[in-house]
């Protein structure tokens, strides 16, 4: 018995030992810390969330419009693209360009077995999603790289999910999908404007995709 009390006794006195000894030694108290931390921050990085600032005009307007002098800081949702493989048609989504790997951001417009009339310059008037594909376009005709350039994109090239706008402040929030005009607008407004221009995109964008049938039971 005495031996085990002297045991924790002499491990007490080692374990404050050394967080003196790391105490008095603050580049080794940082480097331990983030050897602790480093981890964690990177699956976060890799699995959760992270934070980037949007650029370009190929989202306009859901981001980046011309009304704002700001570039849009947005919360990107990893998680749900790594884990739940949660694709949604109107998702807006970050994924890797099939041209030259640079990660773009583009709108969902159709999942495998939907049948989408294509803009040009794509060569074909409609096309059939494959499995496992999507076809994606940014929510600026004129200005976007997208699917009506380089066809359907494989499911693994997307990346995450954007989820919510963090700056600038006149418009944080979560990122709606699908946009949905302001009840609370005044008719005439430029609020209202934009929420009845948000309505017939969205139309526009629907009428062009014929959803697949759901598979048989």
């Amino acid at each position: 018995m005495q031996a085990l009390l002297l045991a924790r006794a002499q491990l007490a006195a080692l374990r404050a030992s050394g967080r003196d000894y790391v105490q008095q030694r603050p580049r080794l108290r940082w480097t331990l810390s983030a050897f602790v931390w480093l981890p964690l921050g990177i699956f976060i990085t890799e699995y959760g969330f992270n934070i980037k600032s949007v650029k370009g005009r190929s989202m306009q307007p859901t981001l980046n419009p011309d009304d704002s002098v700001w570039k849009d800081l947005v919360l990107f949702n990893r998680f749900s693209v790594k884990f739940w493989k949660s694709y949604n048609r109107g998702d807006v989504v970050a994924l890797k360009s099939p041209v030259d790997s640079k990660l773009i951001v583009k709108r969902i417009i159709a999942l495998e077995g939907d049948t989408v009339r294509t803009l040009p310059p794509y060569p074909d008037a409609e096309v059939v999603i494959p499995q496992g594909h999507a076809w994606v376009e940014g929510d600026e005709p004129f200005r976007t790289e997208d699917s009506n350039r380089f066809g359907p994109v494989a499911l693994g090239l997307i990346e995450s999910r954007l989820s919510f706008i963090l700056w600038p402040w006149e418009r944080i929030g979560p990122l709606g999908q699908p946009l949905i005009a302001r009840h609370d607008a005044k008719r005439g407004t430029p609020g209202w404007r934009r929420s009845q221009a948000d309505l017939e995109r969205e139309k526009w964008r629907n009428s062009r995709v014929t959803i697949a049938p759901p598979p048989s039971s």
